[in-house]
């Protein structure tokens, strides 16, 4: 492969990150403004429980158990 085609194959790779990144923003953008929208008043309770949830799963499973002491 010569420097002309590895140049070449470069620039292209670097477009195809580019709209892949584009896409990417435009999904964010999306879900802002889907979450702007949304009752959040409705979702309160929800999303409190979907909270306490992850906590239990991924925070307090990951705290080492602490040792109990003997008085």
């Amino acid at each position: 492969m010569s420097k002309a085609e590895k140049k070449a194959e470069d620039i292209v790779l670097e477009q195809r990150k580019v709209r892949a990144l584009e896409k990417i923003a435009l999904s964010l953008d999306s879900l802002t403004m889907w979450f702007e929208e949304i009752d959040k008043e409705g979702w309160s309770d929800r999303t409190a429980w979907y909270l306490s949830l992850w906590k239990e799963k991924f925070i307090d499973e990951a705290k080492p158990p602490k040792a109990k002491k003997n008085a």
